[in-house]
């Protein structure tokens, strides 16, 4: 039985991924940085090394490492945790990953790219970040490429593109598919950016994925996403014929600085490394999305508007 190490296993990913793995045969052991005391998990912080230390006893076979600081917003205003997270605490799970002998799946983020016209192509696509996350997330892959080149360090590095759970948690630091639903559903406006388009991967999908970047024997850099790319317009009215919103809910604005317009990912290696295509359509995404919220409506597990 293969052992796993999912580092970041509270998080909206780490969770299902976790989920997935013993339900296909993995021993997992979970760590993240929050409270907790459960069997097979520890709380650690990747910025301090000792944390890391009881799972190196436990000699796992796969590190999955999914902590940092993330999103655009969060790595502008927390700056310096940012950088030694994302650099600094990646180094210490790098570091674990050659003390255990250990294959590294490294979580990095479409971000990178920056504003690209067209496909981004791993290979052919330069990145240019224009925001702190998309930076420093880059430079952590960078460490990761210094490493297997100079240490031999086993890894695989994946770039996933706009993931999303019916049951993630929900609020206003979550992606536009779960802020906009949350919000139409409890009647308040939501904010649409123009010229904005995304393709949206279930997170079904995603740990697919990111169970077999650890079979991927080479060291590469793999983007994991959807291909058919939908207007963030589109999206939200989506979301709002679902919900039964009023059409003045949806306001039209400006992009934001630093933030990309469209992304469209080059999905080939996803399909011919991983031999994974994604199943779920963005319409039964919606579905789903929409019948939790209403769920969680209907169990007062979402707040009204004052």
């Amino acid at each position: 039985m293969k052992r796993a190490l999912v580092i970041g296993s509270e998080g909206n990913i780490g969770k299902p991924l976790a989920a997935h793995l013993r339900a296909g045969g993995w021993e997992v052991l979970c760590a993240d940085i929050k409270p907790g005391w459960r069997k097979d998990y520890l709380q650690v912080d990747i910025n301090q090394p000792a944390d890391l230390m009881p799972t190196l006893r436990w000699k796992p076979d796969v590190i999955f490492a999914l902590a940092a600081v993330v999103s655009r917003v969060t790595c502008e205003q927390a700056s310096s945790l940012a950088v030694s997270t994302n650099l600094g605490g990646l180094n210490n799970v790098i570091l674990l990953a050659q003390a255990a002998d250990a294959k590294l799946v490294y979580f990095s983020t479409s971000e990178v790219y920056g504003p690209t016209d067209g496909p981004m192509d791993e290979i052919a696509t330069v990145p240019r970040p224009n925001n702190r996350y998309g930076l420093t997330k880059l430079l952590g892959e960078q460490l990761v490429d210094y490493e297997v080149a100079q240490h031999g360090l086993r890894a695989v590095t994946l770039r996933p593109f706009m993931i999303y759970d019916e049951n993630e948690d929900f609020g206003d630091h979550r992606s536009a598919m779960i802020r906009f639903a949350h919000d139409l559903a409890r009647g308040l406006p939501i904010e649409v950016h123009r010229g904005g388009a995304r393709g949206w991967l279930h997170i079904s999908d995603a740990v697919r994925a990111i169970e077999a970047a650890a079979g991927v024997d080479e060291h590469t850099v793999i983007n994991i996403g959807h291909p058919d790319i939908t207007p963030i317009e589109a999206l939200a009215e989506g979301l709002r014929t679902r919900l039964d919103a009023a059409p003045s809910l949806i306001t039209l604005r400006d992009l934001p600085a630093r933030m990309t317009a469209a992304k469209q990912p080059a999905l080939d290696r996803m399909r011919d490394l991983l031999g994974v295509s994604p199943k779920v359509s963005l319409d039964e995404g919606l579905d789903r999305v929409v019948a939790r919220v209403r769920a969680r409506l209907a169990q007062g597990r979402l707040e009204q508007p004052a």
